[in-house]
């Protein structure tokens, strides 16, 4: 089966947040009372329960003009992406049409998966068993794969009525993105494409006006050593040889000494944020 993209270009949104709405409503996801964010933004940031966050950016250009910034933010998607890599139970999966998906039924709330998303989407949701007794799942964006397998489009890009959200087959959405940015580069010469390498590409591609870090996004994410080594060593090596029990003092071990968010900040840039 082909790979499909959402497309999104910022410079045709006007931050109506329908698709924040169609997100809300389709995945029935309850409502979340906010701190007043000190502008028009409803949310500082997605969550377990708000998958899709319309961001509001006031940026000053080079020329000293001010001007609303807006971005649609929600799960990327990453070709390689961490928190399937670093999911000890397989619940963060690949599906056919190439996007990340979380099988709830698998996950045990390690919280691996949130420590390890370079875009700090993946988020651990809270809920109760029939006792009273707390108990967590990750959740995030499925890109509504719900839909797409009964051959509809993800909730958000059908309510968009600009057009700033578009979705297809990764060589029709990169050929779109191509084309759009020649035709803005005049009026925007810091535009971009952002579909970052490091991630292997992503299945939310951005046609973005400014440099990534204006939007909050860093520059070039990438996936976390930390989340390679237990992948690709760690975690075969202890099915392999040490058993159950040892397994899981090796796993401890790992989420201590690599799966932190201050292990990761150190470890990508020498101490800083990695954004």
């Amino acid at each position: 089966m082909a790979e499909y993209i959402k497309y999104v270009d910022v410079t045709k949104c006007d931050g109506c947040r329908a698709c924040m709405v169609a997100c809300k409503n389709w995945n029935d996801l309850p409502a979340e009372p906010e701190e007043f964010q000190g502008s028009v933004q409803s949310h500082a940031n997605v969550t377990a329960n708000t998958w899709n966050v319309l961001s509001f950016i006031e940026h000053e250009d080079s020329k000293g003009n001010l001007d609303y910034l807006f971005r649609h933010s929600s799960c990327f998607h990453c070709s390689d992406a961490a928190c399937v890599k670093v999911c000890p139970e397989d619940a963060m999966h690949y599906t056919d049409f190439g996007t990340v998906d979380v099988n709830s039924d698998k996950c045990v709330g390690c919280g691996y998966c949130v420590q390890n998303c370079p875009f700090d989407v993946v988020q651990l949701a809270t809920y109760k068993d029939k006792n009273g007794k707390e108990y967590k799942k990750a959740q995030k964006c499925t890109m509504c794969v719900d839909r797409l397998e009964e051959g509809m489009q993800p909730a958000c890009v059908t309510t968009c009525h600009t057009d700033a959200m578009e979705f297809g087959t990764q060589e029709e959405m990169l050929k779109k993105a191509e084309k759009r940015l020649s035709e803005i580069k005049d009026k925007y010469p810091n535009a971009m494409i952002y579909n970052p390498e490091g991630v292997g590409g992503t299945h939310t591609i951005y046609v973005l006006a400014e440099k990534p870090s204006v939007y909050g996004l860093p520059e070039k994410p990438k996936v976390p050593t930390s989340a390679v080594v237990w992948k690709d060593y760690a975690q075969p090596i202890g099915k392999m040889m040490l058993g159950a029990t040892s397994m899981a003092l090796v796993g401890a071990f790992v989420s201590n000494k690599l799966f932190n968010k201050e292990g990761k900040g150190h470890e990508e840039d020498g101490g800083g944020s990695h954004e």
